[in-house]
């Protein structure tokens, strides 16, 4: 049995999501949680892993994305983050970047004040 990524599949149009910008490299779509009022995941269009996402050259592209989607959807201010492994919650292999904000964070985002 072939184990599908979830976001491959949404990167092959095979599965919905709300796509905010695509390149030839980049594509940003909305978090289906709702921790924060916006959650966009910024992600390689090749599957990649997390770990090697970050010593590879996209890198570059993905944070040059990332700011400019935060800046776009966050004009107070914004939050990048990157989950590794379970303890981490991370719960997708492809590699990502969570761009967070849309209110006052504080220190920590409280799921409790953005119920799901």
């Amino acid at each position: 049995m072939e184990v599908v990524c979830d976001f491959c599949e949404i990167i092959a149009n095979g599965a919905p999501a709300r796509v905010v910008y695509q390149d030839d490299e980049v594509f940003v779509i909305h978090n289906r949680l709702v921790w924060a009022p916006v959650m966009l995941l910024v992600m390689p269009r090749r599957h990649i892993t997390q770990e090697a996402m970050w010593g590879d050259p996209i890198i570059a592209s993905i944070a040059r994305v990332a700011l400019q989607m935060g800046a776009a959807h966050c004009p107070g201010g914004f939050r990048l983050l990157s989950n590794f492994g379970p303890d981490g919650m991370q719960s997708q292999a492809h590699g990502h970047l969570h761009v967070l904000g849309g209110t006052r964070l504080g220190r920590y985002i409280d799921r409790v004040a953005f119920p799901a």
